[in-house]
This record gives structure tokens, C-alpha cells and sequence, in this order.
């Protein structure tokens, strides 16, 4: 008889198809009750010594999982139960459903030219370090990488197969059920028809589609569970864009960017020579974790080398000083963000990521300092300029580096306030690229805080969510700047703030002239722009559903028709007219051939809800980027 561990056990991850056929298999009376059984079963959970992890539901039922080498539950045999309504019985699919959705599993290591393994988790799913913390979004597109080098003209995308077509149809309605439900009626039964639909479009080949739609379940998940760091602006985020991907391919739309790729195509990219520009860490919040080094080729094009695995914090924290598995280069990721390689046969992703097939040989070179070529032409341009031409391009926003010279200013809330060095700049706010405390990101910001005056050079990534926002992930001394940073000839010129502990002894003597902190943070475009009232009605939807938003548009509420008016007065008409045709789509009752009043389909309201998200995403996007500007009259009409 195998023994049990008695402390509090972890459930293996499951895969979203085995959790979707488990509920499904359910009778309509038991998945009325699966919510209250689901809600904390996993306290009880023990370990065997065989690995497999048990849950007792009451006297005779036993739920046994048993995961995989890969440490998921990826088949149905994997989940049993002693009860006699097994495997269509309620404890089975209660257990599954308490725990976490699985990444897709690591891909095989392929010979060069084909195809690479993708890292499971990378700054795009982890925790906060794209502005918020327990980020729940899946491992697509998983390190920062920029396109490389000049786009060539695109063939014509084939039309979507038939079953494409039905995958994505299936995938809008049940996503627009979702949505009308909201996070207080998106129980168990809901996600798990949005993780069957989800399956179907993996099957279907429509992987943009999937990620999305598994980004909604895990944020229903997080705002039920009420965790920490969970934000309905997120949750609400991942709705537009699971019915903005859904709705156009069901429309028959065959655009690459919305049909999404399974797997990195890794093409021949000949001899490279790169050079390191810095590196993070990576943390997933589904227990990954580990390092990107970000390096640059001589004609400014941007790659970036990746080593992700589990491991979670411990990984991440060690990773920084791993070596680098690129063609067995004698380097870690430490040397490499300061030196460089010469690379023999290489091979390259799309998205800049470098491969390490068989055929790949590397050999270490010598760093270059921000100050030379190709390294210093990120610090040449205004901060607004890069700003605007990113906004024009939302793909490659979320992975761009951008580089400025900045004055701290000092500390302020949350923020570290600093002044792009130019005249009339605006004051930038900065803040850590990742907030965990055991990662070195918040305790740099602190030190430097600290001292208001001193001059740095900054390496991170626009954070194009809020009003000028910066997250640093390096930082330098300014050239010709006396009262900048001094930091160690071997660090060539650059502290990596996720990994580098800054010390006092970094920082120049003596005192700055005085930096006048200013009473208030200055003015915030996107907090002081009525538009929180679209945003508001649509978290509302969000939160509550149909219902939740139709009462709160009607009446005496403050989102009613009435208080469109500062919307018209601003001159956002559109902003006024969408929300209002949601406002009366929510509340809109149809009535059956006899006159009785029938459930609306969800559709229109779903379209209706989706046109004032995407017109709302635009309008702030445009405030985002015309705060990076030293005109203030830009601020005033970016968003009409």
C-alpha cells in the first residue's frame, strides 16, 4: 500500500481538452452542481509515494490523479475515480476542474532549419512583467524578440478550410455566451464550452484563436478565485480580443496574423554576428521560469537568445548566469549580454529568436558599449518619436526595446518619476519590469530613487497600457554626464536591473543641483479623459453580464444615457454613440410569437459590446502615445 504525504499538495496541471470532455460527459443535475464540489476540493488533496496526487469526496469516492513524465494530466486514463458513476460522475470532473490549465507541452529539439522547441512561458505570460501582476496569458510568442530586418511583401493568405470556418462560428457564439454570462455566472460549465471550443480551433489550425480563448477561462478563473494581482481590465482585455480574433474568422477572414502559427518556423539565417544589449528574467505563473538575453545584429537588426524551463523563481533568479545552449559557445547569459557571438550556421525565427539546432556553431566575441554602433542608435531618438511608430504597429509594441536619457526626478507612489533629457520633455514614470520581490527589479528602482538628479541611460519597454510608462530593464551612465553612474569597467557600461544589485558605491558623490519634485505627478490623460465611462459600462458587462450592465445603463445610474454628455462635450462622439447603442442592446428584451418575454441572443449584444471595447482600446492607445509628447494640445485631441 502506498503512503500519503499529509501536507498541503499541489494538483498536477490538466490539459483544457480532458477538463472540456469531463464536463461534458456530465448530466445537466450534475453540472448544476459542480461549481460548489470544484470550490475547494484541492485543500484535501494528498501526494502517494508513486507521484499520483488523491481526493477524497466522502466516504466512497476517491479521485486519483496520476500525471505524466511531463508532470500534466494529458489523458482521461490519467483521472479516475472508485465511484460507480465513474467516469461521467461529479467528483472526476470536480477535481480536474480545481486545477490548473497546462501549457502546451515543449516541443521536440529539431534538427536546423526546421523547427525549434518553443519555451513554454516567457515575459508574455508571466507575472506582471507586462504591467500586472499573476498575468494569466498562455505561452505564445513567449520571448521579446523584434522583427527581423525588413518585412518582404506577403503572399496571399489561402482561405480558411470548412472546418476552420466551423471552429471559428463554434468558438464566436460560445465566446459571446461567455460574455453575456460574465465572471459571476462564467462558472465550471461555461469554461469548460469555451475550452472545447478552444480545442476544436487547436484541431482546426486556428492557434490564435485557441490562445485567446484559453486566456478568458484562466481570467474567469482568477476573478471567481478572487486571486491577488487579478484585474477585470485584464479579463476584459482578453474578451475584446477573443471575440475580435473569433468574429473575423468566422467572417472567413484568412489573415495570418489572426490564424496565428502552432510552432516557431525556424529559418536557415546564415553567419550572424550579434552583440549583447542586456537580459531579464522570466517568470511564469504557471512555474516556469528562466532568462532572455536580448542582443543586436550590426545592421540594428534585434534577436534574442531564451532558456525557459520549470523551475519557476529558483530558475529564474539562476538562469541569469546559466550558459547559453547556442552552438556550444563557451558563454553564459551573463557574458553574452556584455560580449557577443559569431554564429556559423544559424537559424532564426520570425520574431528574432535564435535557434540551437545541430548544424549551429558559435564562438564567443568581444561587447560593444551602448555608445557604438549598432547599440547606440536605440538612444538617438526622441522617447515620443519610437512611441508613435510603435502604436502603429501593436505586435511589435509588446516586445520593443526602447531607449532614452532620463534625470531622476524622484519617487512618487508607485512610481520612480524621471525627465527625458531634451527640452520640454514630459515626465516619464518608471516601473519595475517585473514586480517580485525576490527579483532584483523594485530594489534597483528604490536605489535610485534615492538619489534625484543623477542621470542614467535606459534600456526597457514601453508599457503602452499606461500614460507614459516605461519598464527599465537596463541601465548605464550617460556619456559626458558628470554626475551620472560609475559603475564596474566588467559590466561594460550597463546594469541588467533584473539581475545586477546596485550599491552605493555605483552612484556618484556629493549631492545634484536640487530637482523640484513636483506636487503631483503631473497630468494623467488617460485617468482625467471621460472615457472611464465606456470603460466602466464594459467591466461592467464583464463582471456581471448582460444583465449586471443593462441594469446599471438604465435609470438613475451613473452610467446612464444621461451621463454620455461629458463624452459628446469632449468632442468623443463615437466613444458616446457606442456606448450607447450597447447600453440599449444589453437591455433589450425580444418576445416570443405569444408575446412572452424570451432570452435575447446573445449575438448582437456581443457585437455591440465588442465595437465600443475596440473603439475604447484605439482611443486610449492614441491618449498612451500622445502623452510621450512635449505638446500638451497633442494630449487634448489624440483621442477625438
Amino acid at each position: 500500500m502506498s503512503t500519503e504525504s499529509t501536507e498541503s499538495t499541489e494538483l498536477p496541471p490538466v490539459a483544457p481538452e480532458v477538463l472540456a470532455e469531463a464536463v461534458e460527459n456530465l448530466t445537466p443535475r450534475l453540472r448544476k452542481k459542480l461549481d460548489a464540489a470544484t470550490e475547494g476540493c484541492a485543500a484535501g488533496a494528498t501526494l502517494a509515494a508513486d507521484g499520483a496526487v488523491t481526493l477524497r469526496f466522502g466516504e466512497d469516492a476517491l479521485v486519483t490523479l496520476r500525471p505524466g513524465p511531463a508532470g500534466t494530466i494529458t489523458t482521461a486514463e490519467q483521472a479516475t475515480c472508485s465511484c460507480l458513476l465513474a467516469p461521467r460522475c461529479l467528483h472526476r470532473a470536480a477535481a480536474l476542474g480545481a486545477a490548473p490549465l497546462a501549457e502546451a507541452p515543449p516541443e521536440p529539439v529539431a534538427a536546423a532549419g526546421s523547427h525549434e522547441p518553443a519555451d513554454p512561458a516567457g515575459p508574455g505570460d508571466s507575472a506582471g512583467t507586462a504591467g500586472s501582476a499573476g498575468s494569466t496569458e498562455p505561452a505564445a510568442a513567449v520571448e521579446p524578440a523584434a522583427r527581423v530586418g525588413p518585412a518582404e511583401p506577403a503572399e496571399p493568405a489561402p482561405a480558411l478550410t470548412a472546418a476552420q470556418l466551423r471552429a471559428a462560428g463554434a468558438l464566436w457564439q460560445v465566446a459571446a455566451e461567455a460574455l453575456a454570462a460574465g465572471v459571476t455566472a462564467g462558472g465550471a460549465v461555461v469554461q469548460a464550452e469555451l475550452l472545447r471550443a478552444a480545442h476544436t480551433a487547436r484541431l482546426a489550425g486556428l492557434p490564435r484563436a485557441e490562445a485567446a480563448a484559453l486566456r478568458v477561462v484562466r481570467g474567469l478563473r482568477a476573478a471567481r478565485e478572487r486571486r491577488a494581482g487579478q484585474r477585470l481590465g485584464d479579463l476584459t482585455s482578453a474578451f475584446r480580443e477573443l471575440l475580435h480574433t473569433a468574429g473575423l474568422l468566422a467572417s472567413g477572414s484568412a489573415d495570418p496574423a489572426l490564424t496565428g502559427t502552432a510552432r516557431r518556423a525556424y529559418a536557415p539565417g546564415g553567419s550572424l554576428q550579434v552583440h549583447g544589449l542586456c537580459r531579464e528574467p522570466v517568470l511564469s505563473a504557471t512555474g516556469y521560469g528562466g532568462v532572455v538575453t536580448h542582443v543586436l545584429g550590426p545592421d540594428g537588426s534585434r534577436y534574442s537568445v531564451s532558456d525557459v524551463r520549470p523551475g519557476g523563481l529558483a530558475r529564474a533568479r539562476g538562469a541569469g548566469s546559466a550558459s547559453v545552449a547556442l552552438g556550444g559557445a563557451t558563454l553564459d547569459h551573463a557574458g553574452l549580454a556584455r560580449g557577443g557571438l559569431r554564429i556559423v550556421g544559424a537559424t532564426v525565427s520570425a520574431e528574432g529568436r535564435l535557434g540551437a539546432g545541430r548544424g549551429v556553431k558559435a564562438t564567443p566575441l568581444p561587447g560593444i558599449a551602448w555608445t557604438e554602433r549598432p547599440a547606440a542608435a536605440l538612444f538617438a531618438r526622441p522617447a515620443a518619436e519610437a512611441v508613435a511608430e510603435l502604436s502603429a504597429d501593436p505586435e511589435a509594441a509588446e516586445t520593443a526595446l526602447l531607449g532614452c536619457d532620463v534625470t531622476v526626478v524622484g519617487a512618487a507612489g508607485e512610481h520612480l518619476l524621471v525627465r527625458e533629457t531634451r527640452p520640454d520633455a514630459p515626465l516619464l514614470r518608471l516601473l519595475p519590469a517585473h514586480p517580485h520581490p525576490e527579483l532584483a527589479h523594485t530594489q534597483n528602482l528604490r536605489r535610485i530613487a534615492a538619489y534625484p538628479g543623477v542621470r542614467l541611460r535606459v534600456l526597457g519597454r514601453p508599457d503602452l497600457d499606461r500614460t507614459a510608462t516605461l519598464r527599465p530593464l537596463a541601465v548605464g551612465p550617460v556619456p559626458g554626464a558628470e554626475y551620472t553612474l560609475r559603475l564596474p569597467e566588467e559590466w561594460l557600461g550597463r546594469a541588467d536591473l533584473g539581475y545586477d544589485r546596485l550599491q552605493g558605491m555605483h552612484f556618484p558623490p556629493g549631492a545634484a543641483d536640487p530637482v523640484p519634485l513636483p506636487a503631483a505627478e503631473g497630468p494623467d490623460p488617460l485617468a482625467d479623459s471621460p472615457l472611464w465611462r465606456v470603460r466602466r459600462l464594459l467591466e461592467t458587462g464583464v463582471a456581471g453580464g448582460r444583465r449586471a450592465l443593462a441594469e446599471a445603463a438604465r435609470g438613475t445610474s451613473s452610467l446612464a444615457a444621461a451621463s454620455y454628455g461629458p463624452l459628446r462635450r469632449a468632442g468623443l462622439t463615437a466613444a458616446a454613440d457606442l456606448a450607447a447603442a450597447l447600453a440599449a442592446e444589453a437591455d433589450r428584451r425580444p418576445r416570443d410569437v405569444f408575446g412572452r418575454l424570451a432570452d435575447p441572443s446573445p449575438d448582437g449584444y456581443a457585437w455591440a459590446w465588442l465595437a465600443a471595447a475596440t473603439h475604447l482600446a484605439a482611443a486610449e492607445r492614441s491618449l498612451i502615445t500622445a502623452s510621450w509628447a512635449a505638446d500638451p494640445s497633442a494630449v487634448m485631441t489624440a483621442a477625438r
